[in-house]
């Protein structure tokens, strides 16, 4: 029987932020972003283990200290080779299917993570998301992809920014590794639900105090701006911050 692979999301959390540093921990409905993100990516059925990968720097000790008092697993690497600190977590928890997701978004959302990861399974792709093209809201962003194609990765890439990210090595060489994309049935790629400034995090906030449950998801949170258009007024008219690093 062909062992079934083991799959973790690592979600990249750093203290730093130009715009709105500490981000990661400020607080949403009564918890810490981080802690908001960390239960959400837990509620996909396709996800087997939730570990958080910040950097080995003192400014982000106050996360591994979070991380360690709330009983959730996480590792420290390098601050600038973003891919090593990947390869390294990804390794040490012997993952061999990874999804990658940011600190900065919290409203990820489960059943999209189980569509990328599925995907992924179904098509014997090195790597799948729904962000090439984005068809979902900036925020639901998604990478699943093989620790033996990130191996390469670590491996071969040299330029600085394929270290300081993660998954542009894979993307700009299709000859090598086979690449899928989801996309939503409706185009939505014109809402903002990244967290990047002050206002993001208000409406953040926003859409958490009008929720009766917190499984929400990306059905209800569309619901919820039908209802309340008012909504997406407070962060409107900021240019979209694609992360993929």
């Amino acid at each position: 029987m062909a062992q079934v692979s083991k799959v973790i999301a690592i979600i990249q959390a750093r203290m730093g932020s130009t715009r709105l540093p500490g981000k990661v921990l400020a607080q949403i409905a009564g918890h810490p972003m981080l802690r908001q993100v960390v239960n959400r990516v837990r509620m996909a059925r396709s996800v087997e283990h939730v570990v958080v990968a910040t950097s080995n720097q003192l400014s982000d000790r106050p996360i591994a200290d979070y991380c360690a008092d709330n009983h959730i697993d996480f590792y420290r690497g390098s601050e600038k080779d973003v891919l090593d600190r990947y390869y390294q977590c990804a390794s040490q928890f012997t993952g061999s299917t990874i999804i990658r997701i940011t600190a900065d978004c919290p409203l990820v959302d489960s059943d999209t993570i189980d569509k990328v990861v599925g995907t992924f399974r179904e098509g014997s792709y090195d790597y799948v998301s729904n962000i090439f093209p984005r068809t979902y809201p900036d925020g639901l962003d998604v990478e699943s992809f093989s620790l033996r194609a990130l191996e390469r990765g670590w491996l071969e890439a040299v330029l600085p920014y394929d270290r300081e990210h993660v998954t542009p090595f894979l993307l700009k060489q299709p000859q090598l590794f086979r690449i899928g994309n989801i996309q939503h049935r409706e185009n939505l790629s014109d809402m903002r639900w990244t967290v990047d400034h002050p206002q993001d995090i208000e409406f953040v906030r926003a859409v958490y105090d009008h929720m009766k449950v917190t499984d929400f998801g990306l059905a209800e949170v569309l619901d919820l701006l039908k209802k309340h258009p008012e909504f997406t007024q407070i962060n409107s008219g900021i240019e979209e911050t694609q992360s993929i690093g």
